[in-house]
């Protein structure tokens, strides 16, 4: 199940990688912007609640789509784009196992635990 499920989140990588090819922006855009979201691990500097709060924002594809399809339906390209982002940088941290947060801690994931 592990190999289907990081497939599974290749893809969306490669989809979102696919929505941004068909943006007229330079690829550094997509390089320079694709950490971004980490941002919302500053939440962890208050406590695991609000980390957990913030970090799930930050990374949460329901919330990408959204704000890319409002973004392409309102022809507002810097809303399309952060959805692509959002979307594409989640995809890559849940291949690489980071899943959403618990208020437990940070390395407690809907993936299950981190370094486990």
């Amino acid at each position: 199940m592990k190999i289907t499920l990081k497939l599974e989140e290749l893809a969306m990588l490669l989809l979102g990688i696919w929505a941004f090819s068909l943006q007229d922006l330079s690829w550094w855009w997509f390089i320079g912007l694709f950490f971004v979201p980490d941002v919302g691990m500053l939440g962890y500097l208050i406590n695991n609640k609000w980390g957990a709060l913030f970090y799930n924002i930050f990374h949460h594809k329901g919330l990408a789509i959204v704000i890319g399809l409002t973004g392409y339906y309102l022809k507002l390209q810097e809303l399309e784009v952060a959805g692509i982002i959002l979307f594409a940088h989640s995809s890559f941290d849940r291949l690489l196992g980071y899943g959403l947060k618990f208020e437990k801690g940070f390395k407690f994931t809907h993936l299950g635990e981190i370094g486990k």
